[in-house]
């Protein structure tokens, strides 16, 4: 979706092209599939109509296997008009790089929000934009219907539960609480015992995503725990991102999303490590860059990281701490189930390094400076 939520993204099967459509000119497959055959009747379209079955089929499959659902961006509400915001009220803690965005989107969408951040100056831009302010977490809760949180790690995320005036002591039966912070399963597990253990309903929702993605509406959220909480942050999860998954149990969810920035950030230690080698064999780096971009490993992500490594712009769109703080945990994740990691393992080693020389609160890109003293 773009970022003004006026038009779609398209894949076109049968082409395999893709375009920006505008929003009004989109239909719903099935109820529209038997006009669309009878005014169109030629091989192509006959072809892209089997494509789509075709996809269908798989995708209903997996469904099956994994017991994963998602929720596209794209789905009746959307195509209709504009998305159609809950009426329920919703609560936000924790205005950082991915929450910010999160939160400025929520209310673009007309959703009543009300926000708590730790800095309490954070607030001000969103009370302008229409937010109410909390006093307290507990207090969020307490007034609101769905409270989510953003935060940086899971010492983090159980003070906000736990500590004073925490969220522990606003909820009531029925609330629910949504935890997008990017933190271990077992601290999933106890935050989801001790909110339920109160009458709560919890879920876990961490995205996959940046600064940017986040500012633009187009993270991808992947859930677990509580169904019926899935289904009532529907316009919320519209709003944010471009797709959600439900992922079951709670729990599952943070392990899908600590091995999904496992490899992000292995990726990204591989390709630092690639530019000064070129460097350092006399190889100019942006041809190094242009040929990649040419090929299979071609990605708006390799693009941005590589050009801004280069530019030696290291602006934060997902903090160098945050993925060296997601590689500890994924190989912590693998060392409980005995599974090695060592690739994870060496990109930590980098990451540590790059820490060490002050680069946490850069972006995770920053990770070639390791590479260079």
């Amino acid at each position: 979706v773009s970022s003004s939520k006026k038009c779609f993204f398209v894949k076109f099967f049968g082409t395999e092209d893709h375009a920006w459509i505008k929003v009004e000119q989109l239909k719903p497959y099935h109820p529209h599939k038997e006009e669309m055959i009878k005014i169109n009747k030629g091989k192509r379209f006959q072809q892209a109509v089997d494509a789509v079955e075709e996809f269908l089929k798989k995708a209903k499959g997996k469904e099956q296997d994994t017991g994963s659902t998602s929720i596209q961006a794209a789905d009746s509400t959307a195509i209709n008009g504009s998305i159609i915001p809950t009426d329920k009220r919703i609560g936000f803690l924790g205005l950082g790089l991915m929450g910010s965005g999160i939160v400025s989107n929520l209310l673009k969408m007309g959703h009543v929000v009300m926000v708590w951040n730790r800095t309490a100056e954070k607030c001000d831009l969103f009370i302008q934009e229409g937010a109410r302010l909390g006093r307290t977490p507990a207090e969020v809760v307490s007034m609101c219907d769905i409270t989510f949180s953003c935060v940086s790690d899971p010492r983090a995320a159980r003070d906000l539960v736990l500590g004073p005036s925490g969220v522990l002591q606003g909820i009531r039966p029925g609330k629910c609480y949504v935890e997008m912070s990017t933190i271990d399963p077992e601290t999933i597990t106890e935050l989801s015992q001790v909110i339920t253990s109160r009458g709560g309903r919890f879920l876990e929702a961490p995205v996959s995503g940046s600064q940017q993605l986040s500012n633009d509406g187009m993270l991808v959220i992947l859930a677990a725990g509580d169904r019926t909480v899935y289904e009532d942050c529907s316009s919320c999860f519209q709003a944010m991102g471009k797709t959600s998954f439900f992922l079951g149990e709670a729990g599952n969810a943070a392990k899908m999303m600590l091995i999904l920035n496992m490899v992000q950030g292995s990726f990204m230690a591989t390709i630092a490590e690639g530019l000064t080698l070129a460097q350092a064999t006399g190889q100019s780096q942006q041809t190094f860059l242009d040929i990649l971009c040419q090929g299979q490993m071609a990605s708006t992500f390799l693009d941005q990281k590589c050009q801004n490594i280069l530019q030696g712009n290291f602006k934060p769109d997902y903090y160098l701490k945050h993925i060296q703080k997601d590689l500890r945990l994924a190989i912590a994740m693998g060392d409980s189930v005995n599974h090695p990691t060592p690739m994870a393992a060496a990109a930590n080693e980098v990451y540590k390094r790059a820490k060490a020389l002050d680069q946490s609160d850069n972006d995770m890109s920053a990770v070639y400076r390791a590479y260079i003293h």
